[in-house]
């Protein structure tokens, strides 16, 4: 489960999640979209795993792999556009947390630990998903791509999701199944967990990104945190 030891063990006040692949498993939701965009023009539909593996790539990615189209080729933009009115009115109809995520944000909330989200998904779409699934109201931070100038890997949403938290970015960890999540906690300074379990392209991936620790299922996620998350001593 651990990629090595630390010797910063124990000193984390409090943890950023990834959304969709790291928190929140809402490839379903996706892949019912792209497959009924399919089945409108005649097509099969494509194996749920394919579509899987590409949704941390974001839209662009799903709709490349769909339709064989690249941004800027003709009906590229349409494609898209039709994609996202879709998922607006289907994310939250298969989504939710990855098994004991849920018990982890309650021990959390229970613990004084505040706990946030760091997403490059757009806030129109973040913010229904998780008001949907009853993740608003304990949230200590939510920073989608439209709220900073520059996204991940760039670490201004890293820090200012810190900022929110009243937590110095390296009093934080963050998690995230994608080479660009480890990069902007990486370049925040903050410690990192790679989500092996989250939408990756090949099992070994997650590994190459060097993140302080690796975890191949949200129950090892859950039981690391637990480990390495404590209260902030007050004043």
């Amino acid at each position: 489960m651990n990629n090595q030891p630390t010797t910063t063990a124990n000193k984390f006040h409090g943890v950023l999640f990834d959304l969709d692949g790291t928190l929140v498993d809402t490839a379903d939701d996706f892949i019912y979209c792209l497959n009924r965009m399919r089945q409108q023009e005649g097509l099969p539909p494509l194996a749920a795993q394919a579509i899987r593996t590409v949704v941390s790539d974001g839209a662009r990615a799903m709709i490349t792999l769909a339709f064989k189209l690249q941004e800027g080729d003709a009906g590229f933009a349409e494609k898209k556009q039709q994609f996202l009115q879709l998922y607006s009115q289907n994310l939250a109809t298969a989504s939710d947390l990855f098994a004991s995520l849920r018990e982890l944000i309650n021990w959390c909330q229970q613990q004084n630990i505040p706990w946030g989200i760091v997403t490059n998904k757009p806030r129109q779409y973040s913010a229904p998903l998780l008001k949907a699934l009853k993740l608003h109201e304990g949230i200590a931070t939510l920073v989608c791509a439209d709220d900073v100038s520059h996204p991940k890997p760039d670490p201004e949403p890293m820090y200012k999701a810190c900022d929110e938290m009243a937590l110095a970015a390296s009093d934080c960890l963050y998690v995230g199944d994608h080479a660009r999540d480890i990069q902007a906690g990486k370049n925040a300074g903050m410690h990192t967990i790679a989500a092996a379990y989250g939408y990756v392209h090949h099992a070994s991936e997650a590994r190459q990104w060097q993140a302080d620790w690796t975890v191949t299922s949200s129950n090892a996620l859950s039981q690391q945190l637990k480990t390495l998350l404590h209260p902030k001593a007050s004043h």
